[in-house]
């Protein structure tokens, strides 16, 4: 079982995502996970990089994973994209020519590279210890980044099911449903508006008519992309690490809760989660 790890709390956990972030130290620090921060981190490169240089692409996680290296931590990604570039970079760095190219992009150095792990693989493995009970029917939505490609994800790539086993430990109830790893537009909110509009109802719809109550998340973008585009039937998207902070009893506050679009209060208040008030 990880005791500790060299975080790398991304760009987006510090500004637009910055409620996951929280939860997750929060919730590590309860479950007693030491979350040392990456000194000197940078951004990834996510999500445009790789399309537009591939030296970039590979020496932007490197420089980071350098670091963890020398921490002598695995290095834990909360954000799915982050986590896809770190582990894409550290599966193609194996190669000795393409190590030498970004040591020399870099102008330094990489060492060892540390194993790249996403929260979920080490919640997997903490067993629950849930002080409130949750009675909320889930979507566990995992994107298109956490398990794709095969060689960098971790779990199924049709049916994955490591958060619907976190989340039913903790006490929530999952329900099956068939858009689990659908893509919600990713990053083209932006450029492509209308796209990701389409894409995250389509997500959305299919939980609601599986029966879920609330879509749990591991990563700021899909959360993004499915709050702002929840429709008129709304549903609120909320993170794995703040569904475990309820159930070990912190507060809608401390979790930060209230930065949702769609706010999931009502919904934890009407299921005695939160008080009322």
């Amino acid at each position: 079982m990880i005791r500790e790890v060299a975080y790398y709390p991304g760009c987006a956990l510090e500004g637009s995502a910055r409620e996951y972030d929280v939860s997750a130290r929060l919730v590590f620090k309860a479950l007693g996970v030491e979350l040392r921060e990456v000194p000197d981190w940078i951004c990834c490169g996510a999500s445009s990089t790789h399309g537009l240089s591939q030296e970039a692409a590979l020496a932007l996680p490197a420089h980071t994973l350098r670091a963890a290296s020398q921490m002598g931590l695995p290095l834990m990604a909360p954000c799915a994209m982050c986590y896809s570039r770190f582990k894409l970079a550290y599966l193609d760095l194996v190669s000795a020519d393409i190590l030498a190219r970004t040591e020399a992009a870099l102008g330094e150095k990489i060492g060892s590279l540390p194993p790249v792990v996403h929260p979920l693989q080490v919640l997997e493995d903490i067993a629950p210890q849930a002080k409130t009970p949750l009675d909320i029917k889930v979507a566990c939505y995992y994107g298109c980044l956490l398990v794709r490609p095969p060689a960098a994800g971790f779990d199924d790539q049709e049916n994955p099911t490591i958060m619907d086993s976190i989340a039913l430990a903790w006490g929530a109830q999952p329900v099956p449903w068939a858009f689990k790893t659908e893509c919600c537009g990713a990053g083209m909110a932006v450029a492509r508006s209308d796209m990701v509009a389409r894409l995250s109802r389509r997500v959305l719809d299919q939980a609601r008519q599986a029966g879920a109550e609330a879509v749990i998340v591991a990563c700021p973008m899909c959360q993004a992309n499915l709050d702002l585009y929840t429709g008129e039937k709304e549903i609120p998207v909320i993170y794995i690490t703040q569904l475990i902070g309820l159930a070990l009893g912190l507060s809608s506050r401390e979790l930060m809760l209230d930065r949702h679009i769609i706010s999931p209060l009502p919904l934890l208040r009407a299921k005695g989660v939160v008080a009322h008030g």
